[in-house]
């Protein structure tokens, strides 16, 4: 995120789920690709990697192309953009009506998500998945509860599986090494040793940013809060009613001691200076999710280990890769929308599947470390960034951050400047 990275999809995978499709008809449910007078376009807003110029969701674009071709076409606009920008830019194509007719990240906005709701802005998608056995049958029962509204409407075409949502520890063993440790610590009082072994060998322990939506820093101090009762309970609730509690003041606080251990040029910056200060060697430790398996440099492919966070946990929250569908568009569209989520969905189960079956000798060591971690029953921490307000996620975090971490505003002034950030919130509601 920042980095929340798009799902990783491999080339076999895109094989199995065109054969399948193809051979099953794709679904009883789901429009088939049949004769029509005229090919429907289906716009599309897809970002592309800023980091390693990979255009984010091309291989489910292209099997949807070739499987609907003459039917339904994908058209994408490939962007060059921050997922923050992209996120940014939704509000704005929602009040000039120029939405594409497939959202992504919009979970990632909890108010906007909700608002587009309210106005009949994005479709209800139980008419589709729960019309289509096959389909359902795809989507593990807790993502699909996790895209699931109180009243049981569906607003989010889901993945198959929560595998590729989870987010730990990548780290460097070579630079470990250089300061003799030899794993990755399982406690957090481990973790703090760790980092000063390696500040004390000269190797800045963290890549961090405070920019954006503070991705880095916060997976750390979130996870690190849910290691108490409270804690935990505290990243449950959505849109908390103040952070001047236990919880929020330890969060503060990790976030404040977790920046004595990362590069001098972590303030006001953004998750690729992050990314690079670690795929140069520069920083130990990057927190982030199981996307960025496909942005692991081959020559770095070697060095690069997974954990969970100390404890055992990961941060995950499926809903967040869930997409919707804009309903001001024609029915023809919204069908072949509905498509491309049940390819999508499809082919997120079928790459689940080949990567638990896949030979170990032919994984990278990050992701032999990432399904051992997924297999050891991690404790699962709801994602921050669907539960608290966009205000203090897009602007307040990226303001009071940097006032933190260099001293300038305490723990209990950073809380109450979160708590200013609901009563904003609240305002503009």
């Amino acid at each position: 995120m920042k980095t929340k990275k798009l799902l990783r999809i491999e080339a076999a995978a895109v094989a199995a789920a065109l054969a399948l499709a193809l051979a099953a008809g794709c679904a009883e449910q789901t429009p088939e690709p049949g004769n029509v007078s005229e090919e429907v376009s289906i716009p599309v807003i897809l970002t592309v990697d800023s980091s390693t110029g990979i255009r984010n969701e091309e291989k489910l674009i292209n099997a949807f192309n070739q499987l609907y071709n003459g039917r339904w076409q994908a058209d994408v606009e490939w962007i060059m953009e921050t997922e923050e920008e992209y996120r940014q830019n939704l509000k704005r194509q929602n009040v000039t009506d120029t939405l594409p007719a497939l959202i992504t990240d919009l979970r990632m906005l909890p108010s906007f998500y909700y608002m587009m709701i309210e106005d009949g802005r994005i479709e209800e998608l139980s008419k589709y998945i729960e019309a289509d056995e096959e389909w359902k049958a795809m989507i593990e029962p807790s993502v699909l509860a996790s895209c699931r509204e109180e009243d049981g409407s569906i607003y989010l075409g889901p993945i198959s599986t929560a595998a590729f949502a989870c987010s730990g520890m990548f780290w460097n063993e070579e630079l470990f090494a250089q300061a003799g440790i030899e794993s990755f610590p399982e406690t957090w009082e481990e973790f703090w040793q760790c980092c000063e072994q390696l500040k004390s060998c000269g190797i800045t322990p963290l890549a961090l940013h405070t920019e954006g939506t503070a991705w880095a820093p916060m997976l750390i101090a979130t996870a690190e809060v849910a290691s108490t009762e409270e804690g935990a309970d505290f990243m449950q609730q959505f849109y908390p009613e103040t952070y001047q509690n236990e919880s929020g003041l330890r969060i503060a606080k990790t976030l404040q001691k977790l920046f004595s251990y990362t590069t001098e040029d972590a303030l006001y910056r953004d998750f690729d200076v992050a990314y690079e200060n670690f795929f140069s060697g520069q920083a130990a430790m990057i927190p982030n999710g199981y996307w960025m398996m496909d942005q692991v440099p081959e020559k770095w492919q070697d060095k690069v280990r997974f954990s969970a966070f100390p404890e055992n946990k990961l941060i995950s929250s499926p809903e967040t890769f869930g997409w919707a569908i804009v309903s001001s568009y024609s029915e023809e569209v919204k069908e072949g929308a509905a498509a491309l989520l049940k390819l999508r969905t499809r082919m997120n189960m079928e790459q689940r599947e080949e990567l638990f079956s896949k030979d170990p000798s032919e994984m990278i060591p990050a992701e032999r470390d990432y399904i051992a971690v997924y297999k050891n029953s991690p404790q699962l921490v709801p994602n921050y960034q669907v539960k608290w307000n966009s205000i203090l996620q897009e602007d307040t975090l990226g303001e009071i951050l940097p006032e933190l971490v260099q001293n300038k505003m305490t723990p209990e002034e950073f809380t109450a400047r979160e708590d200013e950030s609901i009563r904003r919130f609240l305002e503009e509601q």
